[in-house]
């Protein structure tokens, strides 16, 4: 009961804060941060009672590496966020050209597709993907070291999204809404969970597309979306069949990249000549 329930709860319980938070007015800055918290205990918790792999519940010494990258991630994200601010302050549209009941799925579809391309991107460009690949570093799949990330990784990725959001000129009301669900979404596809969405994989994102994404066969790797999975169906990166599981996750090549726990090797990795051979994302 707890697996076929558990998505459908998140899902309600992000429409119910989206709804909330707009009929009263919250102030986003502050909605924003504690629905997430919520989320992450949701999902930890999940983790426990219902894991896809319990040996990829992360050890002592990982939750200690992973408390710093999401540190780091929550720092790249408010880089982002000043950036973004400072550069279309003076371009941005001035008000809505569209209602909100519009203007919350526009909004989600618009940063998803900019999420997609940022996500693919990082893959595909060699520098990109010396940032992007400490992410792929971990060799389980788990809530809490969804988190790893290069700071300048996060920069670039939400930068993207957030421009495009800033640039079309959604109101503050519609980026939040369509946030909300993004983060939700996020982590639940990273989360070590066993939760089954059936039919609903070819229209949302879910943990099994994205364990697939981590897996080492590049071949099967796909699914840049983690929101919504219309994109890899568009784009031609949908890889996902019931019960396709990937045979292990992680790089392809793991000495291309610093160890997990090698927090600062990590984030000076861009900075070292690259190997010839590109060990490609997994």
């Amino acid at each position: 009961m707890l697996r076929r329930a558990a998505y459908p709860l998140l899902l309600a319980a992000t429409v119910a804060v989206a709804g909330a938070a707009l009929s009263l007015g919250w102030d986003p800055e502050r909605v924003s941060p504690l629905f997430l918290v919520g989320v992450l205990l949701y999902l930890t918790v999940l983790e426990r009672l219902i894991p896809h792999q319990r040996d990829w519940h992360p050890s002592a010494a990982e939750w200690r590496w992973y408390g710093v990258y999401f540190l780091l991630t929550m720092a790249g994200s408010a880089v982002a966020q000043l950036l973004v601010a400072r550069a279309v302050g003076v371009v941005a549209p001035a008000d809505p050209a569209l209602p909100l009941g519009a203007e919350v799925p526009a909004a989600l579809l618009s940063g998803s597709l900019a999420g997609y391309l940022a996500h693919r991107l990082g893959h595909t460009n060699r520098w990109l993907w010396r940032l992007h690949g400490v992410h792929h570093v971990p060799q389980k799949v788990n809530v809490a070291n969804n988190g790893v990330n290069h700071v300048l990784d996060i920069v670039v990725a939400q930068g993207a999204v957030q421009l495009t959001l800033a640039l079309v000129g959604f109101s503050r009301e519609a980026v939040l809404a369509a946030g909300l669900f993004t983060a939700a979404q996020g982590y639940f596809v990273h989360a070590n969970i066993d939760v089954r969405i059936g039919r609903l994989n070819h229209v949302l994102a879910s943990p099994e597309q994205h364990r697939l994404h981590h897996s080492t066969d590049l071949a099967e790797a796909g699914h840049y979306g983690s929101d919504l999975s219309c994109w890899d169906h568009l784009f031609g990166s949908f890889t996902w069949h019931p019960g396709r599981e990937p045979a292990a996750v992680g790089l392809s090549d793991p000495t291309s990249f610093p160890g997990t726990g090698d927090i600062l090797a990590s984030l000076l990795h861009p900075l070292r000549r690259a190997k010839r051979r590109r060990s490609g994302p997994a």
